[in-house]
């Protein structure tokens, strides 16, 4: 009884092994010949130039097979041979029975990638139920490594991703559906497809790829997917050697592209791939939201072998170059040289590059596997771009982890010429809906009396007031946002009210009133929504400066320091002297490719001193400045783009808008009291040229120059027969959108704070009331 029990079971399990193998047989093995010829050989050719195109072509005798068979007579022997041509490179077969369900096996090719590149498989698909449906394919192994935040919704604690599932995350699987391929199936009984994988690592790594036409087509028992043991050969070590104009070595910005094949299916082909970008966990910290990384000299990128074109840069005064290089098959390591290029170097000049608001955490960056970056990641960018004094800003995402970063001093990796110093935004916080505001040169990040972000005030002046009483200097972040016109209109100054409806200079209109602040953000957002409130308080006589701002990575992610600031100083530069000439406006804002040097008003530089001259009525003025600025001779066609796009797109700030027609000139703007006076063009060429203006003034004014919207001069401060500046026009704008505001803002400022917040108010008003009556 047992004897035959056993020998029962053994027949079954045989009976089990030879169905498993004739159902391998079926799906690998067996030659389809119901097809028709013509259509299939059609696809045929499509795959083959779809192949070469994706970098892993056909080999020579296999071309010569398929021409062979495209000059012969369509028949039988068409579609056996094409089979056995193209079986061979199959990665996959995918059986989808006739009611649709997917089921797939192991194909025949070698289980071979190369690190950090791209390897193109065929998928042979019998498809006996006639689908049209795209084949899509799915690998646990390629899900995300990273986990991006909402700033409403945070990751779970128990969704966070350890270091080991980051590890595992190494492949990128796609379905090549470009041209000459089709998205979908075509229904026939047999046809192949084209599926791509990238490895991010190297060595032996088993993934698991699944295969499906849509939910519901699985086959049961997991069948719709194989597992595969992946033999990845190492990429390429390739060295580089990057070289400042004076051959001093440096960090740049390199964009590194397939040379032929710029993108594969969904993803541009930027190395390393930028999906598997996980900065904690990788040699060197590359964001997987940029196309760029960023190497110094003596560093290195892992290549697989091919012609890759490089572009290289380190930040708008530098000239972006293109160098195309071939990493040979067979070579371990490679060495390649990059010499940056500037146009111009305003340090040598005195005048040193800054961005006041940049985040290591939210937006763009994940949350997990950890709370965004660390700052020393930061400060590689701030290095690629040449950005000499960064502000790195905590903020309500990930705050209770990077406020551990605030120690008061400047980053330990600070040197002579590049200084990083973790700061505040007040973002997330009770009062953000009233503006976001920026706390440089802070001692301390913890509001009086608070634990936790919800315990800080539920309105801006008491942080303002808080931040400037430990020697802080303070200003409103991304000015423009809840300052767009209710009426579109770009003209500026104008007189239609704003909605302050946003997270801008808000409550700016409040507490410029009482002295709180000391620097307005622009560069960031639409500048006429920007310069319009600016320009409004001015003519009111109040003396905020402007300074320029990213907010990277949240406003843009391309990079930090799109728009940024250029302050003087005539001594070594640090943190005091750059908040000071923050506040006293020994600065101007640009998007880096045009400058206001030494800007003066009858010999006053503006921000020294308190940028005052003071003359009688209908004196003139001697306005002059150095003006340098770089445009392309030729207008290429990422330029033709920005310079059609409105002011109320990104970049919104950005040279390309101010080049006069296709020359490569821009226009200098003289700008009395937010009013065009007079114009001269300059040669956008990198040479700096002396620029002169004479105006005649009736009343008190204040003057700046700008080239609009590239760059903007701070404010010299002219006072005619010692009277204040007062528009009346402008106060009695911005005593409407005071109203305007207290009327959004009011309903979120908590019941115990606004009867202080509305004494504010009540003296705002009383200040613009009386410019009313006063002004002229």
């Amino acid at each position: 009884m047992h004897k035959t029990f056993t020998a029962l079971v053994l027949q079954l399990l045989l009976s089990a092994t030879l169905l498993a193998q004739h159902e391998h047989h079926t799906a690998s093995e067996h030659k389809q010949s119901s097809v028709e010829p013509q259509p299939l050989l059609s696809q045929a050719m499509r795959l083959r130039d779809a192949l070469a195109f994706s970098g892993n072509p056909l080999a020579a005798s296999d071309l010569e097979k398929l021409k062979d068979l495209e000059n012969k007579q369509l028949s039988a022997e068409t579609v056996k041979g094409i089979q056995a041509i193209f079986d061979p490179y199959c990665l996959s077969v995918v059986d989808i029975n006739p009611e649709g369900r997917v089921k797939v096996e192991r194909g025949a090719a070698k289980a071979e990638l190369i690190q950090g590149g791209w390897t193109s498989f065929l998928v042979r698909v019998n498809n006996e139920a006639g689908i049209t449906a795209k084949l899509e394919v799915e690998s646990p192994n390629a899900a995300k490594p990273f986990h991006s935040p909402s700033f409403e919704h945070r990751v779970k604690k128990e969704h966070m991703l350890t270091p080991g599932q980051v590890e595992n995350r190494f492949l990128e699987v796609q379905m090549y559906t470009n041209r000459p391929l089709q998205a979908n199936l075509t229904g026939l009984k047999l046809e192949y497809a084209v599926v791509q994988l990238y490895s991010k690592d190297a060595g032996k790594r088993e993934a698991e790829i699944a295969y499906h036409t849509g939910q519901g087509s699985q086959d049961i028992g997991f069948r719709n997917a194989t597992h595969i043991l992946f033999d990845i050969k190492p990429a390429v070590t390739v060295n580089l050697n990057i070289r400042d104009t004076d051959g001093s070595p440096a960090m740049a910005s390199l964009i590194i592209a397939d040379s032929k094949v710029l993108s594969t299916g969904k993803f541009k082909k930027y190395y390393p791939l930028p999906s598997r970008r996980v900065a904690a966990f990788d040699e060197y910290p590359d964001f997987f939201f940029q196309p760029q990384i960023y190497r110094k000299d003596g560093e290195h990128v892992q290549l697989p072998a091919g012609t890759y074109k490089i572009t290289f840069s380190r930040g708008p005064e530098y000239i972006p170059q293109t160098k195309e290089v071939t990493i040979p098959q067979g070579e371990s390591k490679f060495e390649i040289t990059l010499e940056l290029k500037r146009w111009i170097q305003l340090s040598k000049l005195g005048w040193y590059s800054a961005d006041h608001h940049i985040h290591a955490a939210g937006c763009s960056h994940y949350d997990s596997p950890t709370e965004g970056v660390d700052p020393k990641d930061m400060f590689r960018q701030a290095l690629g771009e040449d950005l000499n004094m960064a502000a790195n800003l905590a903020w309500g995402p990930s705050w209770y982890h990077q406020k551990t970063f605030f120690t008061g001093k400047d980053h330990p990796l600070s040197g002579k010429g590049n200084i990083m110093r973790n700061d505040v935004e007040v973002s997330g916080f009770p009062s953000s809906h009233a503006g976001h505001i920026v706390l440089l040169r802070i001692r301390e990040d913890d509001y009086p009396n608070t634990k936790v972000i919800e315990d800080w005030p539920s309105w801006t002046a008491p942080v303002l007031s808080w931040a400037k009483g430990q020697g802080g200097v303070v200003g409103y972040a991304h000015s423009g946002w809840g300052l767009e016109p209710v009426q579109p209109v770009n003209k500026i100054p104008n007189y239609i009210l704003p909605k302050m409806d946003g997270i801008g200079a808000n409550e700016y209109i409040v507490t410029v009133t009482q002295n709180l602040v000391d620097f307005y953000s622009a560069g960031d957002t639409p500048a006429p929504w920007e310069l319009n409130m600016y320009y409004h308080t001015l003519n009111c006589g109040f003396r905020p400066r402007l300074s320029g701002e990213t907010d990277f990575p949240c406003i843009t992610d391309a990079r930090v320091g799109q728009a940024r600031s250029y302050f003087k100083t005539d001594k070594a530069m640090n943190y005091d002297d750059y908040a000071e000439a923050l506040k006293n406006g020994r600065s101007y804002v640009s998007d880096g490719k045009s400058h206001m040097i030494d800007f003066a008003v009858n010999g006053k530089l503006a921000g020294v001193g308190n940028s005052e001259v003071t003359l009688k009525k209908g004196e003139e003025i001697a306005i002059t400045a150095q003006i340098a600025a770089y445009l392309p001779v030729h207008q290429d066609s990422i330029g033709e783009v920005i310079a059609k796009t409105p002011l109320e797109v990104r970049p919104f700030w950005d040279i390309e808008r101010a080049r006069i027609q296709k020359s490569r000139n821009v226009r200098v703007e003289l700008i009395v009291n937010g009013v065009v006076v007079d114009t001269t063009e300059v040669a956008a060429d990198g040479e700096i040229r002396n620029v002169k203006f004479a105006h005649k003034l009736e009343k008190s004014a204040w003057v700046a120059l700008r080239i609009f919207p590239s760059s903007h001069s701070n404010p010299v401060f002219v006072e005619v027969d010692d009277k204040p500046i007062a528009e009346k026009k402008s106060a009695e704008w911005c005593l409407a959108a005071l109203e305007q505001c207290w009327k959004m803002k009011e309903p979120n400022i908590r019941k115990e704070e606004r009867e202080p917040a509305k004494e504010v108010y009540d003296k705002a008003r009383k200040i613009y009331k009386n410019l009313i009556e006063t002004g002229n």
